[in-house]
């Protein structure tokens, strides 16, 4: 049975992706910073579906974090069939106002991370008969959004960068597909340090982790190029292609500006 490789797996939308490829026959290999989540994770899924699950404690946003992970995958299969970069966070706020070095932190995490461990795996994805890297991105990733400027460009560098490898890709064996939810019922609102009245307003249109996360693992087997979960979501993602950039700017800031304090 092949492996797929997980970052970010300890709860929320890794958590639910892990779930859903051991329910379709990979192994694990989980990582996050947690280790008594990872460790309860590994033990539930591996229990639950019949596959072998391992973990590694890991702050991914460290120097170095991306050799350290790939070596340690590298060390414990030679049939890593799925490579997902799900690690990631936001910051909400002007952005003056947040730390500079928070905000490069999330950077490294958002688009560091994927991009460094991508291009150390990918030799040994190539190695398999068949092989999937699917990207975690946002619908975030289609307009600018103030107050969460710097996640919105990093989910669009994601998604860019996604589109683009996976052209390259083309004559492989591996194909990559970006997954670009809305708001899910995670803890990403609370990490962001959102109010609870914008938290009120995300809730009335959230899916959960586990409906995204079939969605993902779908569209990837399926090697599609992008996915959004939920129609309001694509219609919604679809339509900033047609609309005025400054109109669309404009709607977001007024969701989101309202809101800080």
């Amino acid at each position: 049975m092949p492996y797929a490789l997980i970052t970010g797996a300890s709860r929320g939308i890794g958590r639910a992706l892990a779930a859903e490829l051991a329910g379709r026959g990979y192994h694990l290999l989980l990582t996050a910073r947690s280790q008594d989540q990872l460790a309860q994770v590994a033990t539930e899924l591996g229990a639950q579906h019949g596959v072998e699950a391992r973990f590694l404690p890991l702050d991914l946003a460290e120097p170095g974090a991306a050799t350290r992970l790939a070596e340690w995958a590298r060390q414990h299969t030679k049939e890593l069939a799925v490579l997902v970069n799900n690690a990631g966070y936001g910051l909400w706020g002007r952005f003056e106002d947040l730390p500079l070095a928070a905000q490069q932190n999330m950077l490294q995490l958002n688009m560091l991370l994927p991009v460094e461990l991508t291009h150390q795996l990918l030799p040994l994805l190539k190695q398999q008969p068949k092989a999937y890297i699917l990207n975690i991105a946002s619908t975030a990733a289609y307009q600018a959004v103030p107050t969460l400027t710097l996640y919105a460009a990093s989910k669009a560098f994601l998604l860019t960068f996604s589109r683009g490898l996976r052209y390259e890709l083309r004559d492989s064996p591996v194909s990559v597909t970006c997954l670009s939810p809305g708001a899910t019922t995670t803890d990403f609102a609370d990490r962001a340090g959102m109010s609870a009245g914008l938290q009120e307003v995300a809730a009335k249109l959230s899916m959960t982790p586990e409906q995204v996360a079939k969605f993902g693992v779908t569209a990837l087997l399926a090697g599609e190029a992008e996915v959004i979960p939920g129609a309001l979501n694509k219609v919604s993602a679809r339509l900033t292609g047609f609309v005025p950039k400054a109109l669309t700017e404009k709607i977001a800031a007024n969701i989101y500006e309202k809101h800080l304090k």
